[in-house]
């Protein structure tokens, strides 16, 4: 159900703790007590675990409270914060540290009210905001810095998007972007405001999404903010694009049985423009609780999903199992490209992330309200896979950079607007140098087909100049503004005409924290 990449090159995977035993066992008899749970009231297997990547194993994990439609985001330290959930989960904050031998750490009544199905995202000082939730039409912070963080702060725009007809919502996990200016466009349902969080000020409307049918859960699309870039431009641009969802009454009736065919559309925007207007585009097929993937080399991946039906507990059928690529910088109309298809069916509940490689690591999928392995349409999926996007293809490898400088043996502290030599190698001499660039990746928090904090950021970099036999150096300058990039660990790539490079961590810092480590224990 969740999934998060950290700088140890391991994956965190939770699932909701009342979903009764896992197929894992927590290990020297470790048993989780609960009298309250519904399922089962003392459980001994695992319902989080670290996946190793290099090894293809798994370390389980032991989490008391439920992260059941939970949210999250990593700070600026590398460290896991988990926020919300149900039950005994709802007011909790969850803390993993990546180490060899590092366990939750569960902080409870952290969070001042419920948060279920809320949407999180790093600012630019370093600490975490977390928006909405079920019935929560507010926002607070974490951590806590000042007096006026232990209260909620209204936003009216959360209940404006709540649609009651029917109680279908559509306004759960937001979409949420920091944008070039350090405010926050949030989208709720088919609109969006670009908001300041620091006076509690909506400082524009944007317009209504063509159409007006829902994008967010249950109506479930998914999102992204498009690549930044000219990051030293005096006036910076910034691209939304949202694609997939499901047309309004979708969940309703599929509640009745019947299943509405989801959106075919992606909306796209420039929110920094004067006058901005959505541009509607046409995927191949339509497809509601899709992920969206923004790649090493810009491009975006649409994947898993269905095309009928709208998210929640048994209420989507017929699958999508072909990826769709979105070229954003090819002209309308030739954006997409449809890839291999899996052969899992990915319904509700499953999850996408971009790992250091290239590869997209693809999992879960549970529409049901329990564990259910067989009898049904869509059993529970314990499959976990990787997708390859074409750039990984065999016969591009004479195109692929490899980074030689920095080294990936230890990631290196660059600060803000930091200017830094690169070196990059090749097997043989098909190099264009005017089609080398530079991307920094902010790995996300990857639930209900949204990726909360995905961002990539083509740097500036300077002209290559060869330093030894098909090896090129250039200077590559870190962006100017915690605005442009919140402090934290990032991935960074080499891209040879739209091919990447295995990526490398560093971690961006600013040359005072602004957050002390202390503030999280």
């Amino acid at each position: 159900m969740h999934m998060q990449l950290l700088h140890n090159e391991r994956v965190v995977i939770l699932d909701r703790t009342d979903f009764g035993f896992s197929n894992i066992s927590l290990p020297n008899g470790t048993c989780r007590h609960d009298p309250t749970e519904r399922a089962v009231k003392t459980d001994c297997t695992a319902h989080s675990v670290e996946y190793d990547i290099a090894t293809n194993t798994i370390r389980p994990l032991f989490v008391q409270t439920d992260v059941w439609c939970s949210s999250g985001s990593v700070d600026s330290f590398g460290r896991l914060v988990q926020t919300g959930g149900d039950s005994d989960g709802e007011r909790v904050v969850r803390t993993f540290h990546p180490c060899p031998t590092c366990n939750w750490n569960e902080l409870p009544n952290r969070l001042l009210v419920r948060r279920w199905y809320a949407t999180n995202h790093v600012l630019p000082g370093g600490r975490q905001i977390i928006i909405g939730g079920r019935a929560q039409f507010n926002y607070e912070f974490f951590p806590k810095k000042t007096s006026a963080d232990f209260s909620t702060h209204f936003l009216p725009f959360l209940k404006d998007t709540a649609d009651k007809l029917r109680q279908e919502e559509n306004n759960l996990y937001p979409f949420v972007f920091l944008n070039v200016d350090g405010n926050l466009f949030i989208f709720a349902n088919n609109r969006a405001i670009l908001f300041n969080y620091r006076n509690n000020t909506v400082i524009r409307t944007y317009p209504t999404i063509s159409g007006g049918d829902p994008r967010c859960y249950p109506s479930t699309g998914s999102a992204v903010l498009l690549p930044l870039k000219n990051l030293e431009a005096e006036s910076l641009e910034a691209e939304v694009l949202i694609c997939g969802g499901a047309t309004r009454a979708a969940f309703f009736r599929a509640g009745q049985g019947t299943f509405l065919t989801a959106l075919n559309t992606c909306a796209r925007m420039k929110i920094t423009d004067q006058d901005p207007e959505w541009v509607m585009e046409t995927m191949p097929g339509g497809r509601v609780m899709n992920d969206m993937i923004t790649l090493p080399n810009g491009d975006v991946l649409i994947i898993n999903g269905a095309s009928e039906g709208s998210a929640g507990f048994e209420y989507a059928v017929n699958p999508v199992f072909a990826p769709f690529l979105y070229k954003p910088n090819e002209p309308v109309g030739n954006r997409f490209e449809e890839l291999n298809p899996s052969q899992i069916a990915r319904m509700y509940h499953s999850t996408a992330i971009l790992v250091r490689d290239g590869r997209i690591l693809v999992g879960g999928s549970n529409p049901h309200g329990n564990y259910v392995f067989k009898g049904v349409m869509f059993p529970t999926e314990l499959r976990f896979e990787s997708f390859s996007p074409p750039y990984l293809d065999a016969q591009l490898s004479h195109l692929r950079p490899s980074i030689v400088c920095p080294n990936n043996q230890s990631y290196s502290n660059l600060t803000y607007n930091q200017s830094f030599k690169m070196r990059i190698s090749f097997t043989d001499g098909t190099v264009a140098p005017d089609l080398v660039s530079v991307t920094m990746y902010a790995p996300p928090f990857n639930t209900h087909s949204f990726s909360m904090n995905q961002r990539l950021l083509e740097l500036n970099n300077g002209e290559l100049r060869h330093s030894g036999n098909l090896t090129f150096e250039f200077d590559v300058r870190i962006p100017r503004s915690p605005f442009l990039a919140p402090p934290g660990f990032y991935i960074l790539y080499a891209v040879h005409q739209g091919i990447p490079s295995e990526g490398i961590w560093i971690r961006l810092i600013r040359e005072e924290n602004e957050i002390s480590t202390q503030l999280l224990n």
